[in-house]
């Protein structure tokens, strides 16, 4: 008999949420590989379709397929007193996978995907609930803080902590759940298999890559740590997950490239061109930050003319000091002039045009952050605030220790950080900014 294995996608425990293409991407890949060799379940906690996400109708989901989740004001972690924000769990109630799992269970191993390093309360609650109502299952952790927070994360009190890309998953379950896995899982686990979306009763949004890693190496970021250098995945591959997906009645795609604009010549140019020969039915997103320097007029018309709505453009600073500091390979401010131009004249809606700008940078000196902020909505674009999170092993991250007790992965939290460095009058000055000049662009 096959091994029963659950798939878990946690709730998230944060002051704010917002469902802006949200799937766990790596966790089916990982997924693939084994329906072979065992039998698949699957909890989204995060999941718009599922009957009791939504069940009075009452919570809004756009036409890109993003909203806002279920959620309920709870006790701030102590390490929090200082921050004049509530805290919430977001999504499906808890009573909800309990349930889910007196009646599907017992399984003989849990998958869960972990996210950003300060929502590891969402995990640690799935690890609870495994362990009360499934005691005999062997729980296994991958994903972003797994990988970045390994240690902390052995304290949840997991059986395996998996440490980076998803195919390092692969052995590892193979090995927990033992000899009832089929011996050639892991002789399998490089080769190519679709993501099993089919775990999904209903799906209207997923999501996809072209490439993998990144070719630069800005100081905030934490994919240079990872070791990870920049490949196009085969274009193959990447049109069959992209018809998996349509087959399914998706028609939104998020993109979670971090350098989808990079080397396009390699894979998406060829891409964009078939999606246009076949003419398929889909809308593309962008939530990763492009770098803009790369959106030629070229691009730009083979973008819209497949299907993308929505684009989303790093644009850190306009301070050239800024880039040379953070070594950055966004683009300044000439660079998203001409990134707009293009997009503007290939016939891109102008409101769903967004430059992303670091709010609570600890450089935040040389930022020039105001500036930049009104250079880009001249422009005539949206203007999204990203907050900074101090993220341990980046240099940036590094910096922050003064700031922070980054063991505590809490204190990543990207709505807390910027408010400890600038203080909430600041910070709730450039929030209000953001919003004052986006407000002509509406409608």
């Amino acid at each position: 008999m096959k091994p029963k294995v659950l798939l878990v996608n946690p709730p998230i425990y944060d002051f704010t949420a917002y469902d802006f293409w949200l799937k766990p991407y790596g966790l089916l890949r990982v997924a693939a590989r084994l329906r072979s060799a065992a039998k698949l379940s699957l909890f989204d906690a995060l999941d718009r379709n599922h009957p009791t996400f939504d069940p009075q109708g009452k919570i809004h989901t756009d036409a890109w397929g993003r909203g806002s989740y279920p959620n309920k004001r709870i006790v701030k972690p102590a390490c929090f007193k200082d921050i004049p924000r509530y805290y919430r769990r977001f999504g499906i109630s808890r009573a909800v996978f309990q349930d889910f799992l007196s009646k599907h269970g017992p399984f003989d191993a849990v998958m869960i995907q972990t996210a950003l390093t300060y929502w590891y309360l969402g995990v640690q609650e799935v690890i609870e609930d495994v362990r009360r109502f499934c005691p005999q299952a062997r729980i296994v952790l991958g994903g972003f803080y797994a990988t970045a927070c390994t240690d902390h994360a052995k304290a949840l009190g997991a059986d395996v902590v998996i440490g980076g890309n998803d195919l390092t998953w692969h052995g590892h379950l193979a090995r927990v759940v033992g000899n009832r896995f089929d011996h050639g899982l892991e002789d399998r686990a490089t080769e190519f298999q679709l993501p099993a979306w089919q775990l999904y009763p209903k799906l209207d949004v997923g999501v996809m890559t072209l490439t993998q890693g990144c070719p630069f190496r800005c100081s905030y970021c934490y994919v240079p740590q990872s070791g990870v250098g920049f490949s196009a995945r085969p274009l193959e591959q990447c049109l069959a997950e992209l018809e998996q997906l349509i087959s399914l009645g998706v028609k939104n795609i998020a993109f979670y490239d971090d350098a989808l604009l990079f080397q396009p010549d390699k894979i998406l140019m060829p891409f964009l061109q078939t999606v246009i020969e076949k003419n398929l039915n889909v809308n593309f997103h962008t939530p990763n930050a492009l770098h803009a320097r790369f959106l030629t007029a070229g691009i730009a018309k083979l973008m819209v003319r497949a299907g993308f709505k929505t684009f989303y453009l790093g644009f850190e600073s306009r301070s050239q000091d800024f880039h040379e500091q953070t070594g950055s390979g966004k683009v300044v401010s000439d660079e998203l002039a001409n990134a707009v131009r293009n997009l503007r004249a290939a016939g891109a809606d102008r409101r769903h045009i967004t430059a992303y700008e670091m709010l609570g940078h600890p450089k935040a000196d040389v930022q020039q952050l105001e500036l930049s902020m009104r250079f880009a909505s001249s422009l005539g674009i949206q203007i999204m605030l990203s907050d900074f999170s101090p993220i341990p092993g980046t240099p940036d991250g590094d910096l922050c220790r003064s700031i922070v007790d980054l063991s505590e992965p809490l204190n990543h939290n990207k709505t807390a950080f910027p408010v400890r460095f600038l203080g909430t009058e600041t910070v709730n000055y450039y929030k209000d900014l953001c919003k004052t000049l986006n407000r002509h662009i509406k409608g």
